[in-house]
């Protein structure tokens, strides 16, 4: 049987997604990306903000039962 993720593992992953989007896209529109890879990384932009969005999606269904938890706008904001 798994266990259910914890909030502090969602807010982990999403700040994780998070940066790992900036690194991205700071690699496609920012570097001399070979146009043999383009698509492949575009996709993978595309996948990350999927998973980003499916974690703040979890994240708010939690954050209404909890309501000591931080808003996603200072979650993204914050400094950890």
């Amino acid at each position: 049987m798994s266990q259910p993720i914890s909030n502090t593992a969602v807010i982990y992953a999403i700040l994780a997604i998070d940066s790992e989007i900036a690194l991205q896209k700071d690699y496609l529109y920012n570097s001399e990306v070979p146009s043999d890879e383009r698509d492949d990384e575009e996709e993978v932009l595309a996948d990350l903000e999927q998973a980003f969005m499916e974690f703040i999606d979890l994240y708010k269904e939690r954050r209404k039962i909890d309501s000591e938890l931080p808003t996603v706008e200072e979650l993204l904001s914050s400094q950890l």
